[in-house]
């Protein structure tokens, strides 16, 4: 049994890791820590977890009580698992952390997009991407993973066949790309409310957006040198969603299209190449730890077309770190993620 610890449990990936993981056969959540809320019983503060999470409450967190987990989630802002992560890795913990803190593998870049110092650079070096499709093998190794963003693991995704191979026009990408609100967090927002989000959509952070060097270090990684890409982010008026619609060039029409993306994903278990011609929805994938990608050529030309999309909170973060954790700990990869998505 794999003894897991969380920080900073109150959030929408917080309460997604403990959805999770409450139907998980080899893992036992012993602690979830919050400053603001301890004492609190999880059961109270998210009435879908009574009758799985009873007895435990949120606590402060403690270096010693978290460094005797197997594993030890952040689920936390962006600069807080720089101050603790290093100590839990010291006493023998895998960390899995679900904010941007080691995504980025260059410091100086991270405090660039995100505005502070970066607090851990001397832990980067050991921080494995946790895309599972692209870095399986060092998953399994690793101490320390960085979850990908809900952007970049829809984005990736649906790119990485083409950018693999060499057939595309890797200058020319564009990622036009949609978000349920749930994106945005649990924290009181004015952009967030109801009646300011509902019956609306809108781009934002086109100027950059924090998301695009995290997509593009993996989409480099992917073509093997510089890529060009034009990443828009939307929010949209649905809880929980990522809609990535993605262009690029590909001169080559004798290229089989669904062929290469059936054969790049022919063994994951949680991609799903459809059939020529779908158009998947996001609510295909509500709940599911899963992506959903179509390819399509309009008209016979240049241009493809993929559609990819995940539900941001599981395979866009929570569904994909319990799958970064059963490869790391030697479980079967898709232990408490098999179930489907929700409809309607």
């Amino acid at each position: 049994m794999v003894k897991v610890g969380i920080v900073g449990g109150t959030g929408y990936t917080g309460v997604e890791l403990l959805r999770l993981l409450a139907q998980h056969p080899e893992a036992e959540v012993a602690v979830i820590t919050s400053r603001s809320e301890s004492g609190v019983k999880v059961c109270d503060m998210f009435p879908n977890l009574r009758g799985h999470y009873d007895q435990l409450a949120f606590s402060v967190p403690d270096a010693a009580t978290l460094g005797a987990c197997d594993v030890v989630f952040f689920a936390t802002p962006h600069g807080v698992a720089h101050a603790l992560a290093g100590e839990l890795l010291a006493a023998g913990t895998r960390v899995i952390d679900l904010s941007a803190d080691f995504r980025l593998k260059d410091a100086e870049e991270w405090s660039r997009w995100y505005g502070q110092a970066h607090g851990a650079p001397e832990l980067l070096p050991q921080a494995v991407y946790g895309l599972p499709e692209v870095n399986r093998e060092q998953i399994r190794q690793a101490r320390l993973i960085a979850v990908p963003g809900c952007y970049p693991t829809a984005t990736q995704l649906g790119f990485l066949p083409l950018l693999e191979q060499g057939v595309a026009d890797a200058q020319r990408l564009i990622a036009d790309c949609k978000s349920g609100v749930s994106g945005a967090g649990r924290a009181a927002k004015v952009s967030s409310l109801f009646t300011e989000a509902g019956e609306s959509m809108m781009a934002y952070s086109v100027k950059g957006h924090r998301h695009l060097p995290e997509i593009s270090q993996g989409l480099r990684q992917a073509a093997g040198g510089p890529i060009g890409l034009t990443f828009v982010p939307h929010l949209t008026p649905m809880i929980r969603g990522i809609h990535a619609t993605l262009y690029a060039t590909v001169a080559d029409r004798s290229i089989d299209l669904q062929a290469l993306y059936e054969a790049r994903y022919a063994d994951e278990p949680f991609v799903d190449v459809m059939p020529a011609g779908s158009h998947p929805e996001t609510r295909s994938v509500r709940g599911a730890n899963v992506c959903r990608i179509a390819v399509h050529r309009p008209q016979g030309g240049d241009l493809v077309v993929i559609l990819s999309v995940i539900d941001n909170l599981v395979k866009g973060a929570s569904g994909q770190a319990v799958q970064n954790m059963n490869i790391v700990c030697g479980l079967d990869e898709t232990l408490g993620l098999r179930h489907a998505a929700l409809l309607p």
